[in-house]
């Protein structure tokens, strides 16, 4: 890992993932693998209408158990989910057991789903040696139905109406509720939770700390149930207790607490409650909830067995008082003084392996703000892995004691082969608690960096069989696998080998990753050819491509006009996708000469995809607009007939993105490949042209393929890259003080308007959040910041340097009078989206908006990693907690800290490590 490389000793957690592989020292075994929410998902979804917010509400979850999954508050389980760790809360005046984060579905929301609780991922390990969650729990009645109320009431023109805005946090009348876990060894956890009064006067709380088995017995699969008793180990203090667990596979643990009443349930529905049947046992999954809330004594099992357990701690606190419960979860039967000495020798061990490790990752110049935002960040990726399991065959089918589920014309028949049982990173496990296959290609940057095993497996994961399609395509996201996202996989390979590399150094080999998940993208390649170049002219169409609204019709959806849309992005996508599996042929060739084949077939495609770029159909109508220096999708009517749809968006900033560097080293080896690009060079002028600098060679001998360096009429190479960036870098077009914006300004005084079919349809720049419903209505690419899209094109500005070297200046802003090289535009870029995080001059961070809490001590140092971002102030919106690909951000911090000082030593050395370009050890 980093520290080896880099010449240090390593630390204990990377001695623990170098352990981590082997089974005999599972130190991955156990980790924050819960679901911050299983209702309201396709996989709970039995019902006729595929209404699945519906058909298992967050009502219901209380008493209804789950058939594929579990949700929890800051828990932990084992890496297949038998069995289950995670707080239980009452605050005296909530009419529920606070076991789970509420928030709004997509129809109640008036920007969609959303979750309305306060909660952050404090820390992390790779291994989840040490772990740290904060939740903030009010202590009046937690507002449910205002929130619902609230929000259904206001319109799409109106903010969400937000927790804080119920006036329930006023006085700091609410408890702070920290968990900690620290692993003495793989299967031995010490768990610490301390709740602290906020408020100004004395509150009490109670704490229920739950264990329970994830439901596979009542299915009719044949699985033995397990088992949790009260144990009766002499080891055991008298003042504490112990519970056994006893699983048919995961074999048995031992849960240590502190003295307290114990409460034994069942994991199993109600059918009383929900649906007025009889219960085959008065033991359900909300007996706890009633014995605690109702006093109903009778709902818990008083022989002290079950498959649901909670210690019942009420703690009555002072103003300001703070109280630490400990338990100790393991599979060792006879610890002796479990919750003693010992357990604090772990958990201060951990917490200082924690800084050791985080310190060893980035040993360069940063502000401790900078480092805080960092650490929080991964945090929030390592505490967004999930167990997801869905087979989708029986899914469609079916349990034998269950109803038979009606199907006909359900989602996902076309994926009876998916099969999923295994840690995946989340976008966000509340607001989208499933992956999503472009989404999961931007987390593994990030994770690639602290766990660089862990992000491999994931990208090789989609492409295995039972989550790829048999025609090739991957997965898109649980709500519709068919649906299609931009082709980035292969993109993230690409990266994740080359950080791999930077991270492990020369010591382990990672070709052989790089090698399975190319073979595997060569089918998902050609399914794209297959199926979204319909003409055959190389310029897809892809659908919505992840986009979202961006577009002036929903481009998922058959088109109002009819025809097809030849997209800008779509097409830029896959230019990009060749130049990816270029860049991975040239690498695996260099070891096997068969590969400069495959490097010459997608060398070629790639030309003729920037050919088609500007050479569309007979009448020459083009994605590239001269007039006015800009990419636009092109709608081809049944008629015949193209029009330009023009819209100033991220759609025509994707060609960017299509650009990668040649190093005459890699030439050099590699001679087959080199006398057929040459062989271009001679004899396809009419083609070359296209994609520029194959033949004039840039710095240090190297050649270029780069979509937006074309030569075009009379428009040279270098004018065309500068006029697409002077839109780009304009702050009354593109550029915001934090990022570039999805769509420019330029339309919020000039919206777009097509009219088609009796019906106006229209774009105008929205900086916040949606003004329609158009896909929920719970994303906006009308203006927003988007993190992913932001990091694409810094890389490409990077590769672009690479090659044009530091005479090539522009302006920064545009039409400020400063001028910059193209790294050190990137640089600008990759600041102004580490601002959003970071404390501005009054030490206000601009992801908070303008909520009142900025300057006090107990939030001003939590951050939140939003969706996307507001287009001119910063603000967070969208999912909460999408450190996903927002987590980008700790790459940002990482690279402008690394190069900043190696910049300083020798702005020319070859240390400099560029991001997308070189990335070498």
């Amino acid at each position: 890992m980093t520290s080896e490389h880099e010449g240090h000793s390593p630390t204990s957690e990377h001695q623990r993932l170098q352990a981590a592989s082997d089974p005999q020292t599972p130190w991955q075994k156990w980790g924050p693998y819960l679901s911050d929410r299983q209702w309201g998902t396709v996989r709970e979804d039995y019902s006729d209408t595929g209404a699945a917010w519906n058909y298992f509400s967050h009502q219901q979850s209380h008493s209804r158990a789950y058939r594929w999954g579990e949700d929890g508050l800051g828990g932990i389980c084992d890496d297949e989910q038998l069995m289950c760790f995670g707080l239980a809360l009452w605050n005296g005046k909530d009419p529920v057991l606070k076991e789970r984060l509420f928030g709004l579905t997509g129809e109640q929301g008036n920007h969609g789903e959303d979750v309305k609780e306060y909660y952050f991922y404090l820390d992390s390990t790779p291994t989840h040696s040490y772990l740290k969650f904060l939740y903030k729990y009010p202590q009046a009645e937690y507002p449910y139905a205002d929130l619902v109320a609230e929000n259904q009431r206001r319109g799409y023109e109106q903010p969400e109406y937000e927790l804080l805005d119920t006036g329930v946090f006023d006085e700091n009348r609410y408890f702070d509720v920290f968990v900690e876990y620290a692993k003495a060894d793989p299967e031995d956890v010490a768990i610490a939770i301390e709740v602290i009064n906020r408020g100004p006067e004395p509150a009490t709380v109670h704490l229920l700390p739950t264990l329970w088995f994830r439901n596979t017995w009542a299915w009719g699969e044949g699985c033995e149930k397990p088992v949790l008793r009260r144990g009766q180990l002499s080891s055991v203090p008298s003042e504490d207790v112990v519970i056994e667990a006893c699983h048919p596979t995961l074999g048995n643990y031992w849960l240590y607490c502190e003295q307290a009443a114990l409460y034994f349930t069942d994991n199993e529905t109600n059918y009383q409650a929900l649906f007025g049947a009889e219960n085959a046992s008065p033991y359900v999954k909300d007996g706890i909830h009633n014995a605690v809330i109702h006093g109903q004594k009778d709902a818990v099992n008083p022989d002290q067995v079950g498959t649901k357990v909670s210690p019942h701690y009420p703690l009555h606190l002072g103003a300001g008082e703070r109280q630490t419960i400990r338990l100790r979860l393991t599979h060792r039967p006879d610890a002796a003084q479990p919750l003693g000495s010992e357990f604090d020798q772990v958990l201060q061990a951990r917490r200082r392996e924690a800084d050791d490790f985080y310190a060893a990752l980035t040993p360069f110049e940063l502000s401790d703000d900078q480092r805080q935002i960092q650490r929080q960040a991964i945090a929030g990726l390592l505490w967004s892995k999930q167990v997801y399991r869905y087979e989708v065959e029986r899914w469609l089918r079916g349990d034998p004691t269950m109803p038979e589920p009606s199907r006909s014309g359900s989602r996902n028949t076309q994926w009876r082969h998916l099969d999923s049982g295994d840690i995946i990173s989340m976008p966000d496990k509340w607001e989208y608690p499933w992956f999503a296959a472009w989404d999961l290609a931007f987390h593994c940057i990030p994770l690639a960096m602290v766990d660089p095993e862990f992000a491999k497996h994931q990208l090789d994961l989609l492409t295995r069989e039972w989550y790829m399609h048999p025609n090739g395509q991957l997965p898109a996201y649980e709500w519709a696998f068919g649906d299609v996202n931009p082709p980035v996989h292969a993109w993230a390979t690409w990266r994740v080998y080359k950080i791999a590399q930077k991270m492990t150094g020369p010591d382990v080999d990672h070709r052989p990753f790089l090698e399975r998940v190319f073979q595997k993208l060569l089918l998902n390649f050609t399914w794209w050819v297959n199926r979204k170049d319909t003409e055959g002219k190389n310029v897809f169409e892809g659908g919505f491509l992840g986009l979202d609204n961006i577009g002036v019709f929903d481009r998922s959806a058959p088109l109002p006009t009819g025809g097809t849309l030849e997209q800008s992005d779509g097409t830029s996508w896959m230019a990009m996708y060749c130049l990816n599996m270029l860049e991975m042929a040239l690498e695996l060739a260099i070891a096997n000469p068969v590969y400069e084949d495959m490097a010459t077939k997608f060398f070629e495609h790639f030309i003729y995809i920037a050919d088609a770029m500007n050479h569309i159909g007979d009448d020459q109508t083009r994605l590239w607009n001269e007039e006015d220096g800009f990419f636009y999708d092109v709608l081809h009517l049944p008629h015949g007939d193209r029009i330009q749809l023009k819209i100033r968006s991220l759609v025509g900033l994707i060609p960017l993105c299509a650009v990668m560097t040649l190093e005459p080293k890699t030439l050099a080896q590699l001679p087959n490949f080199t006398a057929r690009l040459e062989w271009f060079i001679q004899n396809r002028p009419n083609l070359k042209r296209n994609v520029a600098c194959m033949e004039t060679k840039g710095q240090e001998a190297r050649r270029m393929l780069a979509l937006c360096y074309a030569t075009l009429g009379h428009v040279e190479p270098r004018d065309r890259l500068r006029r697409l960036l002077e839109k780009l870098l304009d702050e009354a077009e593109f550029l915001s003080p934090y990022g570039i914006r999805a769509l420019s300004k330029y339309h919020a005084e000039h919206p777009y308007s097509f009219h088609a079919d009796g019906q106006d349809y229209r774009v105008a720049y929205e900086p916040a959040e949606s003004r329609s419903g158009l896909f929920g209505g719970n994303s906006n690419w009308r203006g927003p910041i988007w993190f992913p899209v932001n990091y694409l094109i810094i890389e490409a500005l990077q590769k672009f340097h690479h090659y044009l070297g530091d005479d090539y200046q522009v302006e920064c802003p545009t039409g400020s009078g400063q001028w910059m090289n193209l790294w050190q535009v990137a640089s600008e870029l990759s600041q102004r989206l580490m601002a959003i995080f970071e404390r501005d001059t009054e030490g206000d961070r601009p992801v908070n908006g303008g909520t009142p809490l900025q300057q006090d001590p107990h939030w001003r140092n939590y951050v939140l990693f939003y969706e996307y971002f507001h287009g001119d102030n910063g603000a967070g919106l969208g999912a909460s907690h999408q450190t996903g690909w927002t987590g980008l951000v700790a790459k940002l911090i990482q690279q402008q800290a690394e190069y900043s000082r190696d910049f300083r030593r020798d702005a020319r050395s070859e240390s400099v490590l560029v991001a997308g370009v070189d990335d070498k050890p």
